[in-house]
């Protein structure tokens, strides 16, 4: 397993930093022993999900690395709000870890190629991308601008469509009602294939298609059904439209006023949080599919090539030149 990457960039903490985290230690590195900083780290999926799992593993390797030092809180399910809620709740200082992916391109625009369709071939081709220069790239902006330090990573299952009718070709989404992330790319690329896109927050998108106010929705297979989207979804539909790979972060502010030590821990326990991470994907992933047909839903294959064609002008009209000259870089990367 490859290890996750850290920006290089990052300033060493004085040792005599207080902590910014929302916890109630009063200095870093717990310098006056039994102190304890305290991490809020909240995220969209359920407790069954491949992040939280993760994110557990990763709690537990902090703790013994730091012995005790650093507390973290995990709050599954958006329970401490929303994805971009909780991105500026950590910025704020009342958070302090969040996992994100294309939203950040709210921030850092160059985000946004962590989710362009059809950019990446398959997930070879988006760790090469990911743990090379174009990765790089991106996480130095995501520090920069949205305030927020990458610690790992995971790949994600290709998003896919769901629906209640067979949708093979753009020609279907005529009239299609479907919930997008705030991602403004994804509500032109779906426009431009002919959908009626819209942007709803995760948590609200069970209650929409339950409600008919959607008619679908786009998704890796782990998120579909940790949703349970199959209670109200009779059809995957495989568009897969987008490999991608999803961060864990944490406050700039945060990580900034730990001492050298306990960022050592950190990275440490990132690295082997994510190779975990790694191995329950390749686990888990088929066995979802499985358990999705199981619960009556059908995937059904798709005229990618037409969905690609339909997408692409859009994508070259809306992707601001240095996105565009990074998407150019992701497709020649081999």
């Amino acid at each position: 397993m490859k290890k996750a990457k850290f920006l290089s960039g990052i300033l060493a903490a004085s040792l005599l930093l207080t902590a910014c985290g929302s916890g109630d230690s009063e200095k870093a590195g717990g310098e006056s022993k039994g102190e304890v900083i305290k991490w809020k780290f909240g995220h969209l999926a359920d407790e069954n999900h491949i992040w939280h799992k993760t994110a557990q593993k990763f709690e537990e390797l902090v703790e013994e690395k730091t012995d005790g030092s650093i507390d973290i809180t995990i709050y599954p399910n958006n329970s401490l709000g929303g994805e971009t809620d909780t991105i500026n709740a950590i910025q704020s200082g009342t958070a302090d870890m969040v996992i994100s992916g294309e939203t950040l391109q709210n921030w850092a625009p160059k985000a946004a190629l962590m989710a362009v369709p059809y950019a990446f071939r398959d997930l070879d081709h988006v760790k090469t991308v990911v743990e090379g220069e174009i990765g790089e790239e991106i996480e130095a902006e995501i520090t920069e601008k949205a305030g927020l330090t990458p610690l790992y990573y995971h790949t994600r299952a290709p998003r896919n469509l769901t629906s209640n009718k067979e949708i093979t070709s753009p020609e279907d989404l005529k009239g299609f009602s479907m919930r997008v992330p705030n991602v403004p790319l994804f509500l032109k690329v779906w426009e431009a294939a002919g959908a009626k896109p819209q942007v709803m927050d995760f948590n609200e998108v069970f209650t929409g298609l339950q409600q008919g106010v959607i008619d679908g929705q786009e998704n890796p297979v782990d998120l579909i059904k940790s949703a349970a989207f199959y209670e109200v979804q009779d059809y995957v539909n495989r568009t897969e439209h987008v490999y991608s790979w999803i961060y864990i972060l944490v406050g700039n502010k945060q990580f900034d006023a730990l001492n050298d030590e306990q960022k050592e821990a950190v990275k440490a326990a990132a690295a082997e949080a994510q190779a975990y991470g790694s191995e329950l994907y390749d686990k888990e992933i088929s066995q979802i599919e499985k358990d999705l047909e199981e619960e009556g839903m059908k995937f059904v294959d798709v005229d990618q090539d037409a969905f690609r064609e339909a997408m692409i002008p859009a994508i070259k009209a809306n992707l601001k030149p240095e996105q565009f000259e990074l998407y150019e870089k992701i497709l020649e990367t081999k």
